[in-house]
Parts: C-alpha cells; structure tokens; sequence
C-alpha cells in the first residue's frame, strides 16, 4: 500500500509482541496500544531509522472482531456484522529523525447489508475472510455487501494512505 503514496520501506519488519487485548480493554484503545507496542519493540535494533507500525481492529460495539482462520468463528463474525454498521480503527506510529513518536488514529464506519445464510456460505467459499480482521476484505467481493462507507477506504484495506503519508512527512521523511 505504501508503494501506491510513492513510500519504498528500506525494510520490512515484523514486531514480536502479545497482541491478546486484555481484558475489557475498549477496541479503541487496543489499537492504539498495539501500534506503540509494535514500534517500542523495533527500537532497540532499529535507532536510526524511521520506523511505522499501524494496527488495525475492527470492531461492533465494544466487540472486536478479530482475524480468525476457522470458517466457523469466520461465519460468526460475518453473521454479527449483518445488516449492521461496524467501525474500522487504524492507530499509525511513527518515529522520525527527530526520535519522536507521533500518533494517529483514523476511524471508518461500514454499514453492511443484511447478509443471507447463502451470501455468507458463499463468500467463505472464496477464502478472501482468512487472515483479514473482520473476517472481510473490502477489495475483494466483500464489498458488494456495503451499503456505505464513511471515512478512509484505505482505513478499511488496512493502512489509511493520507495520514500516514502526512505523519511520515511530519516526521521528517521527504517524499
């Protein structure tokens, strides 16, 4: 994604963290600690670089509704976003040249059709819900399910593209 804002990552680096939320931990705030989590454990070996983590929860209600690779808790899943509105929280953090960690978040609302047995049986079919929060992905035939979005469409992919762009530069990055 970040090749599509003109961003090359020198490298890819994949944080080792617990990312179990704890208990009654509202989703906002689990994705916010996340994303500092993630950059804090690139710190060590990383000094001198600018460094981006992101983390993203989509969540209904205070529920989080989380990636999962077992078609049962997938068609859950699906079945609790039916016909409903859910929310898409991405937290950004980045640490720039000056050393300072700066924060955002962006929040998107999905609305989602009501969704027969069948719609979803077939959908799981696809496997385009595997190792995608919210058992979905908006840039495949999810999205015919989605009455409306508001917000970032690149917050719902998994990286809202213009704050992370205007976070980089703020942080020192020239692009």
């Amino acid at each position: 994604m970040l090749s599509t804002i003109g961003i090359k990552p020198v490298k890819i680096l994949s944080p080792d963290i617990n990312e179990t939320p704890h208990s009654k931990e509202k989703p906002s705030d689990y994705s916010k600690r996340i994303a500092r989590e993630k950059i804090k454990s690139l710190l060590k070996d990383n000094n001198d670089q600018i460094l981006l983590t992101a983390d993203t929860v989509v969540y209904c209600g205070s529920r989080i509704i989380d990636k999962t690779a077992k078609t049962d808790k997938a068609k859950q899943n699906l079945s609790i976003l039916s016909g409903r509105r859910h929310k898409i929280m991405t937290s950004i953090c980045v640490r720039g040249v000056d050393k300072k960690i700066r924060t955002k978040s962006v929040i998107t609302t999905v609305h989602f059709k009501r969704m027969s047995s069948k719609d979803i049986d077939n959908y799981l079919e696809l496997n385009e819900w595997q190792d995608a929060a919210g058992s979905y992905k908006i840039q495949g035939f999810a999205e015919a399910f989605i009455k409306s979005i508001n917000g970032s469409y690149s917050n719902v992919v998994g990286l809202p593209l213009y704050e992370t762009r205007n976070l980089l530069q703020s942080s020192g990055l020239e692009i």
